[in-house]
């Protein structure tokens, strides 16, 4: 391994955020390190994450999103947005599983609702799984 990759290896996700947020040095960092702060206050125990070859992601109980930064927005992915009620239509990225808010500059989040679909992700992730009955399990064979 190289020195530079010994020294990223050493620092901990939630440094590895921050110096995101730095390095962009622009209204994506300020966006970036803000949505983080919202998260953060939604829930005080979401674990930060380092993924994919350097995209920030926060988990409680299973994924609850991504923080990407592009050139000209930043992007938030629901990992299971598309199971997630939006009564505030924060989402204006729609899929099937993931559903994503993309962040322009200029842009305001609605600070309540965002943290309310924080607090939604977990629960999400906390309620266990409906069992998949061997009858709908036989029909998918099937198909």
């Amino acid at each position: 391994m190289n020195k530079k990759a010994d020294k990223k290896a050493e620092r901990t996700p939630s440094q590895l955020i921050s110096e995101r947020i730095a390095e962009l040095g622009d209204w994506r960092g300020k966006t970036l390190g803000h949505v983080r702060k919202l998260i953060k206050e939604a829930d005080p125990e979401i674990i930060e994450e380092w993924k994919w070859r350097g995209v920030p992601s926060w988990y409680h109980d299973g994924g609850i999103c991504t923080g990407e930064s592009y050139k000209d927005h930043v992007k938030l992915t629901f990992f299971k947005g598309a199971s997630l009620k939006d009564p505030e239509h924060l989402f204006n990225q729609d899929g099937t599983v993931r559903r994503a808010i993309d962040i322009y500059e200029g842009d305001k989040i609605d600070e309540s609702a965002f943290k309310n679909l924080i607090r939604a992700a977990v629960k999400l992730n906390e309620t266990p799984a409906e069992p998949v009955s061997e009858s709908s399990t036989r029909k998918r064979r099937q198909a």
